[in-house]
């Protein structure tokens, strides 16, 4: 299928970064194009280990293999776990990385899981899954449902308590998020208690309006958004409205009975509209839905630009949704 053409962008000029956002962006290295052929060929990204980021922190980790779906190779997670709380049943998240489906590593959200481990005292699960294009749809879906599943099933074992597991991601993680909670629901499985979608990756079609404006400016762009589609769906799907639901959860029909979510998007990103029509589609069916659109940020400020105040305001909204939802004191 050809690809969307990004025509409405004269008409829709994009939404302005916010001024710490903008900054920041402009000192940045220009990307380099994403290529399907090389996506994998140069040399792996540098990010600090466990103990790096942990610091002094009372956190405590662990890796693990643990089985992948039926006929599919094993899982490898890390475990991170507040220390001196054993013999209690603590709450848990289990992280699912960015990287557009095709690129990407659970280390890459190391820092992001462990302070929450260590600001909220719960259990952190990190979960790696195959890659497209050599392992397109399902393959990616399946493996962080059956990493869900697996949690779910061993909770007790683990000291988690098995009715207060989140299941979180940022960019493809958040739409794998939204795939897990639908096939949770569909597959009659283990029940979450909430989704935490950061600026998710849901709609396959690439026709929305924001997704016209960031073509070509912002951290992740039009023309890596069509790879990544073309990647994981192929190209007589890529960017059709007949996608299957559990690759781009934006073509489900039912949104209902789904459990309380937690959309968050930057005002000055491609996802901008799919992010927001999620959540209103949720709302239509009786769904509970915390929406946060924060005003001039780019897709994914918070992991680029930390120090800065859209990032602490939007840091504090998901502590907030979290304590609610986990019912922690």
């Amino acid at each position: 299928m050809t690809a969307p053409l990004a025509t409405g962008s004269p008409q829709h000029p994009p939404v302005p970064f916010d001024a710490e956002v903008d900054a920041l962006l402009s000192a940045m290295p220009a990307m380099p194009p994403m290529i399907r052929d090389t996506l994998r060929s140069g040399p792996a990204m540098p990010f600090p280990s466990n103990d790096e980021v942990i610091g002094d922190r009372a956190v405590d980790w662990e890796d693990r293999t643990i089985p992948g779906p039926a006929g599919a190779p094993d899982l490898e997670i890390t475990i991170y776990r507040p220390r001196g709380r054993d013999g209690e049943s603590l709450p848990a998240v289990y992280n699912i990385h960015g990287g557009g489906m095709i690129v990407g590593h659970r280390s890459w959200e190391a820092g992001r899981v462990i302070d929450i481990v260590d600001e909220l005292g719960v259990v952190g699960v990190n979960v790696d899954y195959r890659l497209a294009p050599e392992n397109p749809f399902p393959a990616g879906a399946e493996d962080c449902y059956a990493g869900f599943a697996w949690l779910a099933e061993n909770a007790v074992d683990l000291g988690v308590d098995p009715d207060r597991i989140v299941v979180m991601g940022g960019s493809a993680g958040g739409g794998f998020t939204a795939s897990v909670a639908l096939m949770a629901r569909d597959r009659r499985g283990p029940r979450m208690a909430g989704q935490l979608l950061l600026c998710p990756m849901i709609d396959n079609t690439n026709t929305t309006i924001s997704s016209l404006q960031y073509d070509g400016i912002g951290t992740w762009q039009r023309d890596a958004n069509l790879l990544a589609w073309s990647c994981v769906l192929g190209d007589g799907l890529a960017y059709s409205v007949d996608a299957p639901a559990y690759a781009a959860p934006s073509r489900a029909t039912d949104l209902s009975d789904l459990p309380p979510a937690f959309i968050e998007v930057g005002s000055a990103e491609m996802f901008r509209d799919e992010d927001v029509d999620y959540a209103t589609r949720i709302w239509a069916t009786g769904g509970q839905a915390e929406l946060h659109v924060w005003s001039g940020g780019s897709h994914g400020f918070d992991m680029y630009m930390p120090q800065i105040a859209l990032t602490k305001a939007a840091l504090d909204a998901r502590s907030s949704w979290l304590r609610r939802v986990l019912d922690l004191s």
